[in-house]
Parts: structure tokens; sequence; C-alpha cells
């Protein structure tokens, strides 16, 4: 029997020759043979690997490989692609309110169906409940009950169900609905009920699939998302000006959100062949069976109230960034009108430009700037999003006149440029804060818990969403009925 035994690691060209005990009592004293075991550099010890892996139990070339030189994101592709989701998650919400006029003043107006109907009227209250009930009702159920199956069956199941929609979508903008506008206003919210069912599985597992990795790319998805409103309104203004007739731009408006969607299919599938997800990927495997064999259970139903708990403060401030946001946008936000007829932007584009662009944009870029800021820290962020609340008197005092109420209310605010700056800053906190407070939430509990947070953090994104939308329906009460003199 030989006296020592080699352990060769042939990709890495390295060798750790380790001294073995002989049978003979006089070659255990010689001073010739080492007593600690000669490790060439690098050596599989230095790394710390636990003793299963040091003699190689579940290990594979690859895995190896990646322990000693841990892979980075190359070309940034799975920042880009988590990014790519996010404009995925909110792209039937943003198509759907961004496309307010194809609705209002073409498909549901009197002068395309010869009747007078206040379908036109309510429907971004109806888009908006129809939108956000079932996205708040499948959000929190997917937490509890993983909807679908596992994650691949949830992602692609609801994205291909997304693409259907919109499918019909298109159909519904080609033919002639003018005799049957009931029939197509109804047929329309069921569609988009269906969409954000869909959406609110997809979502969901999207922000638990991303908590996996570093917590600035929670960030990515968030950025997408707000890039996503960004993207629409864009697509909507080249569309409308572009095409030949409000029908050809709405059919052009709804294929590019097929294809958008078709894209983030595509990407997920992509995601499992990069090195630097599958490395974190394998942190996560690695950390489970360390949980697993100090005896805590992974596998099982994860303590959910106490998840909650902990990330409680996370959870409020992402609920109450999106619920003052929601509040004003779009409800508030695209009925303030053009106060001075000598404004830069003339009305046909105002309302395109000084609301929907403006927001989408600029909370794009202040979701953006959480890439590299990164103030206030965790405890203290809460303050911020709660001085958010003043951004609801500041938009009532502005030019806000909702369709069929007469304001009674005075306005304070009478220049376009500061409603346009207020708009700006509303939209860039947004995207600022809610990034900050979706990409802390996760790391506010253990890390095996983490992707649990991360899909409490995506449902109270949602709550908030459907708080705020729900609350804005007081404002044409309050400027109808001058509350300033009632509180005197």
């Amino acid at each position: 029997m030989a006296d020592g035994q080699n352990l060769l690691d042939r990709k890495h060209g390295a060798i750790s020759i380790v001294g073995g005990r002989g049978a003979n009592h006089e070659a255990e004293k010689s001073p010739f043979l080492p007593t600690e075991p000669v490790r060439l550099t690098p050596a599989w010890e230095e790394n710390n690997l636990p003793n299963d892996e040091l003699n190689f139990k579940g290990m594979t070339m690859e895995r190896a490989r990646m322990e000693l030189h841990p892979p980075n994101d190359k070309l940034m592709l799975v920042f880009l692609t988590l990014m790519i989701h996010g404009v995925g998650t909110l792209m039937p919400w943003n198509m759907f309110i961004t496309a307010k006029s194809y609705f209002v003043d073409y498909k549901l107006s009197q002068n395309y169906t010869s009747v007078e109907s206040e379908y036109g009227t309510y429907f971004l209250s109806y888009v908006g409940f129809a939108s956000q009930i079932p996205n708040l009702l499948f959000n929190w159920l997917n937490i509890f009950m993983n909807l679908g199956g596992n994650l691949t069956k949830r992602i692609v199941y609801s994205i291909l169900i997304e693409v259907i929609v919109f499918v019909v979508t298109v159909v519904l903008a080609m033919i002639d609905s003018s005799d049957w506008p009931g029939a197509f206003f109804w047929i329309t919210m069921i569609t988009v009920v269906i969409l954000n069912m869909a959406g609110g599985i997809y979502q969901n597992t999207v922000y638990g699939m991303v908590a996996k990795l570093p917590f600035k790319y929670t960030g990515a998805v968030v950025l997408g998302s707000n890039i996503s409103g960004t993207f629409a309104s864009i697509i909507s203004i080249l569309s409308s000006q572009f095409a030949s007739s409000v029908r050809t731009a709405a059919i052009y408006y709804f294929i590019t959100a097929m294809f958008v969607l078709l894209l983030c299919f595509d990407t997920y599938f992509a995601l499992p062949l990069n090195k630097f997800y599958r490395y974190h990927e394998m942190l996560k495997e690695k950390e489970a069976e360390t949980h697993k064999k100090a005896g805590i259970d992974v596998d099982g139903r994860p303590p959910f109230w106490r998840i909650f708990k902990q990330a409680f403060p996370q959870l409020f401030n992402v609920f109450f960034t999106f619920f003052i946001t929601l509040a004003v946008f779009p409800a508030v936000h695209s009925d303030i009108k053009r106060s001075s007829p000598d404004f830069v932007i003339g009305d046909e584009l105002y309302v395109s430009i000084t609301c929907f662009l403006t927001f989408n944009l600029f909370a794009m870029l202040g979701s953006l700037t959480t890439s590299w800021v990164t103030w206030p820290k965790p405890k203290h962020l809460v303050w911020p999003v709660v001085l958010r609340a003043v951004f609801l008197p500041l938009f009532l005092f502005c030019n806000y006149r909702p369709l069929g109420i007469e304001r009674l209310l005075p306005i304070y605010i009478n220049d376009d440029w500061v409603y346009w700056g207020i708009a700006v800053l509303m939209a860039y906190s947004s995207g600022y804060l809610s990034s900050l407070g979706m990409m802390y939430a996760p790391q506010s509990v253990e890390s095996h818990h983490a992707v649990t947070a991360g899909m409490f953090a995506a449902a109270m994104l949602i709550t908030g969403i459907f708080s705020g939308i729900l609350f804005s329906m007081v404002f044409p009460l309050i400027v109808r009925t001058n509350f300033l003199e009632w509180l005197h």
C-alpha cells in the first residue's frame, strides 16, 4: 500500500499531496515525511469547502470551476434580461391605460357608435378595477399556493395567456364594433381581467425568482417596469403620429406589446444558460443543503407571518409609494388640462407628454438611479416615502378638470411649467423610492426566506396600486364640493 495519496485536479493542474499514515511505525517517526498536508496553490482546502466537497461528493467540473472562479455578469446580460421581464410584468397595464384615447375617443365615442353612453367616461376606472382586482388576488394567492406549478410553468403559461389575449385585442381593433359598443366594452373588460390574472402570477414569480440574485437585480426588474410605461407612451405617440388612422395605430400598438411578451418568453429560457445565473442558483442550493444539515426545514411551508413581520417596514414603503403614485396617476394626472394657450405643448399632445411620457420617463430614471445610489438606508427610507403624501393636494390644486364634473375648488397652481415640475418630481421619487423598497425587502429576512419576502413585496406593490386607484375616485367629489370651504 502506498504511504501517501495523490489528489489530482486535472482541470486546473493543481496537485495536493496529502501525507498518510503507513503501517510501519518507524515511518511515522521519520522526519522526512510531512506531518501536515502539503498543498500547492490553488488547493481545494484553501477555498474552505466542506468535507463532502473535498471528497468530490456531488462535485462536477463546472461546479468546481465556478467555486474557484466565481463568474461575473458579463455584458450585464442577466441584468438586461431581468429588466426585459420587468418591462413585461407591467406591459398589459401600461398598454391599456396609455391607449385611453383609442378606447374613449374612438371605439366608445358617440361619433363612432352614434350612441351616447357612459362607457368612455368611466373607462379608466373600469380598467383599473378589471386590472388590479385579479392582479391583486392572484399575486397574494401565488405566495401561499404556488399557482401554476413550478417556476418555469408559472412564467411560461402566464406569458402565453397574455400573448393570446393581445391577439384578441388586435382582432377587436381590426373589426367594426360601432353597432355593439356595449359588447365591445365588456369583451374588453373580460380580456383585461384574464390578462391581469396571468400578469399577477407572472409578476409575483419574477420577483420571487430575482430574490436569489444580488439585490441590484431586483432593481433591474423595477427599472424594467418603469421602462414599460415609457415604452408604451412612446409607442402610443409614434403610432398616433405616423399611422394613417386611429384603427391602424391601435393595431400596431398592441402588436408591439405581443412582440415584447414573446421576447420575455425567449429570454427566460436563456437565463439558465448564463454562468452567473447558474452560479447564484448553485449558491442557493448549497445554502439549502447547509440549512438541512443544521436541522432547518427549507422545503417545508415557510413561516409566512414571521417573514411578513420582519419585512414589514420595507413592505410598507413599497405599498405607500405606489399608493400615493396611483392615487394621482393616471386618473388625476391625465385630467389636468393646459392652463396657458401659449404653452410650448399643444392640446393634442399635452396629456400624452406632460402626463404619460413624463411620468414613465422620470420614474424610469429614478429607478435607474438606484444602480449607483442607495440612500437613504433601510431604516430611514420611510421618511421620504411618507413625505410624498404632499403630492395629493398639489395635483388637486393644478388645473384638474375631470370629465363631466364642474370644478368648484379654486385653482392655485395655474402655471403649466410649475405643474410639469411637480409631475417630474412625483414620477422620479416614485421610481427611486419604490426601487429601494423592493431591493431592501428580500434583505430584511433570512437569506433562505428571501424568495418569499420578494413575493410579499410584489404583492404589496399591487396592493398599493389597487388602493391608490380606489382612493383616486374621491378626487372628483373633492373638487366638485370645494372641501376647503367645508374645512372653514
